[in-house]
């Protein structure tokens, strides 16, 4: 397949834009793909033209994320509830009853809501860098949760994760050298433009402090995992700072059959490993879903 095939397309969920991009053919099994900050569907684009010939694939943009309406902070309940309430919405406007999940950074706690609250409608999930346990936690997330017990005190430490170093180093760190020519700088650029946005600081501030209440959820999510067992595939960037590889292995905890593989990369591992992580898809997706419940 080629880039060229992938559609850009919205729809209108409780009266917000909401962009997505979408590739394949509908009748095919779907893989629903779930950004991170501070990212958009503009991550997948590799995975979609890769994957088309044999899934139809999904990659909305989070409200204030790419393409997606960003009302201002004090007009929208920003928070991962919210989140997941959009996605949930989104994806029953376009009549996606069955679906694999793809979650990467923000992405996970937004999937991992939506599968383990309708469990039946999940075939299979994909993990990549995408906690589920506080294990994944590293130093990083001092200064985060330290915002979350303390706001204002801890407010100029957190705007520091908003400006263009801080992004650049989300997409290097922890990337080999001879690798690091395979990220795309319109990636990290986008990304910033997205964060430079008048009054996405203030989005990105309240996410920020939203996140403690995934910490809340994850006993949730690991019953899910125990009661469901859904088929799993967990490709985690090992050298990541901000999830530990610490995180990837303890999905083993409660999915003894999950898949896990540790790549040689940082926290954005599609743009320097995309052909070994599409490789690994293939690989396990028509394995899962022969292993899916069926409705």
């Amino acid at each position: 397949m080629s880039a060229f095939t992938v559609r850009h397309r919205t729809a209108v969920i409780d009266g917000l834009t909401v962009a997505y991009r979408e590739a394949g053919d509908p009748a095919r099994p779907t893989l629903v793909l779930l950004h991170g900050f501070p990212s958009s569907s503009h991550m997948y684009r590799g995975l979609l033209a890769e994957l088309a010939d044999a899934y139809h694939l999904v990659a909305p943009d989070h409200i204030g994320f790419g393409q997606s309406d960003a009302p201002p902070a004090d007009a929208f309940a920003y928070s991962f509830e919210r989140l997941t309430e959009i996605t949930r919405k989104l994806l029953d406007h376009l009549g996606l009853d069955r679906f694999a999940l793809y979650m990467q950074d923000y992405g996970a706690p937004i999937g991992l809501r939506l599968a383990s609250r309708s469990p039946e409608r999940v075939t299979a999930l994909i993990s990549q860098n995408g906690n589920a346990y506080t294990e994944g936690f590293t130093p990083f997330w001092e200064p985060l949760f330290a915002h979350a017990k303390d706001r204002a005190g801890n407010e100029a430490a957190m705007r520091n994760f908003l400006t263009a170093e801080a992004t650049h180093w989300q997409y290097t760190h922890g990337v080999p050298a001879d690798r690091l020519e395979r990220i795309a700088p319109e990636s990290w650029t986008l990304d910033q433009a997205g964060l430079d946005r008048p009054g996405n600081d203030a989005i990105q501030l309240q996410l920020f402090w939203d996140y403690q209440f995934n910490l809340d959820a994850y006993p949730a999510f690991q019953a899910y995992f125990r009661t469901h067992r859904p088929p799993t595939l967990v490709a985690w960037g090992r050298n990541d700072e901000i999830f530990a590889p610490a995180g990837a292995e303890a999905y083993a905890r409660d999915l003894p059959d999950a898949e896990i593989h540790l790549l040689d990369t940082g926290h954005f591992a599609l743009e320097t490993h995309g052909p070994e992580i599409a490789a690994l898809i293939r690989a396990f997706l028509p394995r899962a879903l022969d292993r899916a419940p069926r409705r």
